[in-house]
């Protein structure tokens, strides 16, 4: 079974961090999902939970804040 897209349909790029504010990815992640393999796929999902943990870590959902990658 194909891994499937971590997309939600909340398609807006944020210059501070470089992420997609709905799911976490930068422009080289979601340009490049349709050509990984389910391991380069998994590999993504698993960098997207880390920023979203990271997120969670400072108190907030807002994926433009630069605080993400601290």
């Amino acid at each position: 079974m194909s891994v499937p897209s971590p997309c939600i349909n909340v398609c807006r790029m944020t210059a501070d961090t470089g992420l997609c504010e709905g799911c976490f990815r930068t422009l080289d992640e979601i340009a490049g999902w349709s050509r990984q393999d389910d391991h380069g796929k998994r590999r993504i999902l698993s960098v997207i939970a880390t920023r979203r943990e990271a997120a969670r870590r400072v108190g907030t959902t807002d994926r433009t804040s630069p605080e993400v990658f601290r």
